[in-house]
């Protein structure tokens, strides 16, 4: 052990000695120095000698890595000692003792990148030098006249590009001609006199409109101008909202956009026909034809205005005459009851009051009612008109005196079938009434009246309806099993 005086005089242990074992010949061999050399680093005489260098060095790696001005190398002199007075340092930089890159306990801190800009670059750029377009997409070292080659280059092939699109587009392709030209031939549409447009031309402008406003709601609903005088007829349906609030409000629509407000002349529930009066000069008017004339087979038009669409035309036949329809009243009104003429032309909601034409373009009925499918009502084909010979009679009665009579027998009836009879059966038959006059009672079944097979209760409703007021009738009955003849003479209702 040695001692060694230490910053605080304590003694200090020496090194311990070296344990160097016997190395065996084969490995000394191997890995032993050669001989005559005595430590890790050869002698100077047995180095090769150095390569000279031949000529001048590139400038480049002079001023990398050749000393400062008039020195020859990066440190001090293989002889050592400090330079001469007035001499630079070889080695040190006379600002290296304050250089935090020489200073093991600088921190380690974020700052400006270590290689700074040339002066002549930083000189060069303008102070807010941004960035240009032929800088963004050729860099800086492409000349201006290369620029203007490209350009012009560009402009030549967008030329050649369009020319060539101009001309397949005007060529066309295989499923295209550029060329084509659609021709028109002039009109040579033939419409002789009873055509279907020609009666519509002339049968059209005597139809309207009818909107009915009650309050916030209503219903639409159409007619026929049957005179000069600014009658028109329609279905009591269409406007028995308005007949019993005085708010309401009845606007009758021409073919030509004429709006004019409707007033109510009179009302007949039980046959589904009303009459109403606006003031227009000299509009035009319906013919009137006869219902007793058609025929089924008989070709027919329906104009009207279904689902609030104006001026529509529909084209059928007549499909059956003498069809007894019977339905519900309107606002507490009694059954609606008439003979009516059954049309398979296309009529829906809207069309009602609307006329049914003959092929010459005369009224033969009133479409009133339709068979649908379904709860919401639509045509399937099967459409009833009020015949005009009975709504003549019944608007000419509306427009005199406001109102119309009709016969009553005095007496309800139901539908039966059986094998010894079929027709109409007398129930609640009413004290003082005609049936009651005439000796009828409750359980008579009604099978021919004034002549005229009874299949049903509807059937002879529509015949006491339509028959006169106070004329002898009449009136085949099964009674008991058998048949026998009554004459009942209708009352008034």
């Amino acid at each position: 052990m040695s001692e060694q005086a230490n910053g605080q005089g304590a003694p200090r242990v020496g090194p311990r000695p070296l344990h160097r074992p016997q190395v065996d010949p084969e490995s000394a061999a191997v890995f032993g120095r050669p001989d005559g050399v005595s430590s890790a680093f050869a002698p100077r005489d047995a180095l090769p000698a150095r390569p000279q260098p031949v000529g001048r060095p590139p400038e480049s790696l002079t001023e990398a890595f050749g000393g400062r001005d008039g020195e020859t190398g990066l440190q001090r002199p293989p002889s050592g000692g400090e330079p001469e007075k007035g001499q630079p340092d070889p080695f040190w930089d006379p600002d290296a003792e304050t250089d935090p890159w020489r200073d093991p306990g600088t921190g380690a801190v974020l700052g400006a990148p270590a290689v700074t800009e040339r002066e002549s670059d930083a000189a060069n750029e303008p102070k807010d030098a941004k960035l240009s377009l032929t800088g963004l997409l050729f860099g800086r070292s492409v000349a201006r006249g290369a620029l203007v080659v490209l350009a012009v280059a560009a402009l030549l092939i967008g030329a050649v590009g369009g020319v060539t699109g101009w001309l397949i587009g005007r060529s066309g392709t295989a499923l295209t001609d550029g060329s084509a030209t659609l021709a028109q031939v002039d009109s040579n549409v033939e419409r002789p006199k009873g055509s279907v447009a020609e009666v519509v031309k002339r049968a059209t402008p005597a139809v309207v409109s009818l909107e009915v406003v009650v309050g916030n709601g209503g219903q639409f609903g159409s007619g026929v101008v049957i005179s000069p005088d600014g009658y028109i007829l329609t279905n009591n349906h269409v406007v028995a909202q308005a007949a019993s609030n005085k708010s309401a409000t009845i606007t009758a629509v021409f073919n030509d956009g004429t709006r004019t407000k409707a007033q109510i002349v009179g009302r007949d529930a039980k046959t589904d026909l009303a009459v109403v009066k606006v003031n227009v000069t000299n509009p035009t008017a319906i013919q009137l034809g006869r219902s007793s004339d058609v025929q089924v087979g008989d070709p027919v038009i329906a104009i009207g205005s279904p689902l609030e669409y104006k001026s529509s035309v529909t084209t059928g036949i007549v499909s059956g005459l003498d069809r007894p329809v019977v339905a519900a009243g309107e606002n507490g009104d009694p059954p609606v009851t008439y003979d009516a003429i059954q049309t398979d032309a296309a009529i829906n909601h809207g069309n009602s009051g609307g006329p049914l034409l003959n092929s010459s373009g005369a009224l033969i009925g009133i479409n009133s009612a339709i068979k649908s499918s379904g709860p919401q009502g639509g045509s399937i084909g099967i459409g009833f008109a009020i015949p005009v010979d009975q709504a003549r009679q019944i608007a000419q009665g509306l427009i005199r005196n406001g109102s119309v009579k009709h016969a009553d027998i005095g007496a309800n009836f139901r539908s039966v079938s059986a094998t010894s009879s079929q027709g109409a059966q007398l129930a609640n038959v009413a004290p003082g009434g005609a049936a009651a006059k005439a000796g009828l009672k409750e359980g008579d079944v009604v099978t021919r009246f004034a002549g005229n097979r009874v299949d049903n209760a509807e059937q002879l409703q529509v015949d006491v309806l339509t028959s006169p007021i106070g004329k002898p009738i009449p009136m085949q009955i099964v009674r008991g099993g058998a048949s026998q003849t009554i004459t009942v003479t209708l009352q008034s209702d």
